[in-house]
């Protein structure tokens, strides 16, 4: 059996550190193509292009991988690769490093996770890598034996159909990092706040902001595992439907 073709994408655009670190971890594993957006597009989630021209222009970082930049969002960058570029369907697709969280609600506007789950869509096993460090020159070091263990499980191990894997690594050093927790996503909101200034023109325009506020800190949760030194895995589904609810709407009267 042959190396697994592993694809790799990212949010942060292809130049970003942390989609280079995530490379050079899987080129031990298999045999890595990269397709990825040729800007930032953090926080597109799910979206797709459908109102302009995508791009797609081969790039030469790492001469020892086939690499692309695409003008459009993470989720353009898999759909892409799967029908334009790779020889057949990846085994693995992957996404990140992320610069910054993707724990909690914020999986929900993840461009990061949302390539992940575009593969899960698919069929395709998959992982969405974040470390909780917003900076462009965060340290990757300590992520690299994580990934690597997680990806090889995976691997062997596979996933059930639907379902991707959120992965978190806590912005601290490898020795203080406990080990590796598998949880659930904690309940939490983002806190919005929109930072209101004036333009050259003397015109509004809004900045946005906020703060997360954690409705829960139990001890499955993604939130506080990060907080207590863990590397967290939240295994994450594309079906949305919230079953319990069902049987209750069964119940209304619909007099039409």
């Amino acid at each position: 059996m042959g190396k697994p073709v592993i694809l790799v994408v990212n949010d942060d655009g292809i130049a970003a550190p942390g989609i280079r670190s995530l490379v050079n971890t899987m080129k031990h594993l298999g045999e890595v193509y990269v397709m990825a957006p040729d800007k930032p597009q953090s926080g597109m989630g799910h979206a797709i292009t459908i109102n302009e021209p995508l791009r797609i222009t081969k790039v030469d970082i790492d001469n020892e991988i086939v690499e692309y930049k695409c003008n459009g969002t993470p989720v353009d960058c898999v759909k892409l690769a799967m029908h334009k570029v790779l020889p057949h369907r990846p085994d693995l697709i992957v996404s990140g490093i992320n610069h910054g969280s993707n724990s909690t609600i914020s999986v929900i506007y993840s461009g990061t996770m949302a390539a992940a789950i575009e593969a899960a869509i698919e069929g395709i096993p998959a992982i969405g890598f974040s470390l909780l460090d917003y900076s462009m020159d965060a340290d990757f070091s300590a992520c690299h034996d994580y990934i690597k263990t997680i990806t090889e499980n995976l691997i062997l191990h596979g996933l059930p159909e639907g379902v991707c894997l959120n992965v978190n690594i806590p912005a601290i050093s490898r020795d203080k990092i406990k080990g590796i927790k598998v949880c659930r996503q904690a309940k939490a909101i983002w806190v919005e706040k929109f930072d209101e200034r004036l333009d050259p023109h003397n015109r509004n325009y809004y900045w946005l902001t906020g703060y997360l506020k954690k409705n829960e800190n139990s001890e499955d949760t993604d939130e506080w595992a990060l907080e207590q030194g863990y590397v967290t895995i939240v295994p994450t589904q594309i079906d949305l439907t919230a079953y319990k609810t069902i049987p209750l709407l069964n119940n209304w009267k619909f007099n039409v």
